[in-house]
């Protein structure tokens, strides 16, 4: 690796209304060098690359590239393109229908007398998929070629354009193992040319299998700079998390959390459940009456485990048991109807009916659940309206408020009670406490505790580890979309559990601590 600096931002700082995104980013990366950009959600990554790359105008800093003495302005991507930065984000914009050929020259064909000189670029793209070693023909449609080819030829044609700076942006989330070595060797192959790789992923064993440098962002700012070989893993997680093992108190569980497993018969169970490139098979046993937290990293699964536990995801290998009975979930109404509830990680998008109002938004799960057929009266809707609205203490000014005018904290709490109203015994919580103030927060936490304790089965997922330990007796660690330890009792503290995220701890399915291993 080179240490001649082929990209330079200083104090990079970039806002949005009410929110800092960026605040004073420091980014080096030099010739030859594969860089990761690692951070929890909302830590900066995609902001800073959508200013390197002239989506996002800066509001403060400077931005230097290979030999210019003077700062460039990115003030759009065309520029950026020009200056030799080119991005292949995980979405692939390449165009299906044409062939490999022809989306690596589109919008750049070559000419002969005014037409597409169609023979060059099928001469070209030879010598560059041979050059590159990407197993493909150029006259494949793209469409018929795997998701691995694909990027490949994404790579291929920015490589073509002469970048010297290539940001993968998440390019190995759908691949599976096979297709990240072929893309690895890829990079390395582009490396020993000289090209400098920004790398962003969630996916820690691969930062440690192909990077050289790591640099790590949390909550818009810089942590700093590390060389991999200098950063074990566990350190890697704690900045990344914003923890730091010098202070780190062991909260324990409760006993009245803890359940007795041994003399109770599992809610649910999954033997071997998985889906390909989504969550790698896995068994869990759930029970009445526990709270299950679910722990990772960001990307590491979390949301795919429960999804594929609810039928959102459909799993295609292992069994799912309820009640010792082997089910199968078609559609997420067959869960609702067999008692699970979901709420799911992003309420925007997937949670709350934006033109709604919080009555509609309540009931609409139960209606559901009753089927066409047998339509609710309104003054029933009115009447479990107010009994949440009052049990949750959801500020609305009426049941008739548009869930769109209320608070993040308020949606979170119609979407509870929209699921509590189906009166489950599988409540599945996918961070309900996220971007809400701290009293809400608190209250979610209790009324989680209560529901468990009054004897439903609980799974919760969070990013802080804090509230989980002050809620759950148990907790399911994933890596890499991959279950790769459950733990509990004494096991169940911060530092077991971030071993366990970076890869330093292994455990029984008991959950007990069985060997920690040195990094």
């Amino acid at each position: 690796m080179s240490e001649k600096v082929i990209l330079k931002m200083r104090g990079i700082e970039k806002m949005f209304p009410g929110v800092v995104a960026l605040d004073h980013v420091d980014f080096t990366l030099r010739q030859g060098e594969i860089h990761a950009l690692m951070g929890e959600n909302g830590a900066g990554k995609s902001t800073l690359i959508k200013v390197l790359t002239g989506v996002y105008e800066l509001d403060g800093g400077e931005i230097f590239i290979g030999d210019h003495a003077k700062p460039v302005v990115m003030d759009s991507p065309q520029r950026a393109k020009a200056m030799g930065i080119s991005a292949v984000y995980q979405e692939i914009s390449l165009c299906p229908n044409l062939t490999v050929a022809e989306n690596l020259f589109i919008g750049r064909e070559p000419r002969k007398h005014g037409f597409i000189d169609w023979k060059a670029i099928h001469e070209r793209s030879q010598v560059i998929l041979k050059a590159l070693d990407i197993p493909v023909d150029y006259s494949k449609p793209l469409d018929e070629c795997s998701i691995a080819i694909q990027q490949m030829v994404a790579i291929a044609r920015a490589v073509d354009m002469k970048c010297q700076v290539l940001i993968l942006d998440e390019p190995t989330s759908s691949l599976d193992d096979s297709e990240v070595e072929k893309l690895f060797e890829l990079m390395t192959q582009l490396k020993n040319q000289g090209v400098g790789i920004v790398f962003v992923t969630h996916f820690l064993e691969q930062v440690y299998a192909i990077c050289d440098k790591i640099t790590v962002l949390r909550n818009g700012e810089l942590v700093g700079e590390y060389a991999v070989d200098a950063l074990p893993r566990i350190q890697l997680v704690a900045k990344m998390m914003g923890k730091d093992f010098d202070d780190l108190k062991k909260i324990k569980n409760d006993a009245d959390r803890r359940v007795n497993y041994q003399q109770m018969e599992p809610l649910i169970e999954a033997e071997g459940l998985g889906r390909k490139n989504h969550i790698k098979p896995f068994d869990l046993s759930v029970y009445s009456g526990e709270v299950v937290g679910f722990t990772g990293l960001l990307g590491s699964g979390r949301s795919e485990l429960v999804r594929s536990l609810y039928g959102a995801d459909k799993p295609d290998c292992g069994k799912l048991k309820m009640h010792n009975q082997e089910i199968r979930f078609r559609t997420p109404k067959d869960a609702i109807n067999k008692g699970l509830a979901y709420l799911p990680e992003d309420r925007k998008r997937d949670g709350i009916i934006d033109d709604l109002s919080v009555r509609e938004n309540i009931i609409i799960a139960l209606q559901a659940k009753r089927g066409l057929f047998k339509p609710m009266g309104r003054k029933e809707m009115e009447e479990f309206a107010d009994q949440y609205i009052e049990l949750l203490q959801i500020k609305t000014a009426s049941r008739e408020t548009p869930i769109k005018n209320l608070s993040g904290g308020n949606q979170q709490k119609v979407i509870i009670g929209r699921w509590l109203l189906t009166n489950p015994e599988y409540l599945i919580l996918d961070e309900p406490t996220r971007g809400i103030d701290i009293g809400t927060k608190t209250e979610i936490q209790k009324l989680i505790l209560k529901l468990a304790k009054e004897g439903m089965g609980i799974a919760f997922i969070s990013s802080e580890i804090d509230e989980m330990l002050r809620t759950c007796s148990r907790m399911i660690v994933m890596r890499d979309h991959e279950k790769v330890g459950e733990l509990n009792g004494n096991a169940l503290t911060q530092e077991h559990i971030m071993n366990t995220i970076a890869g330093g701890v292994k455990t029984d399915e008991k959950g007990s601590t069985a060997e920690l291993i040195k990094q």
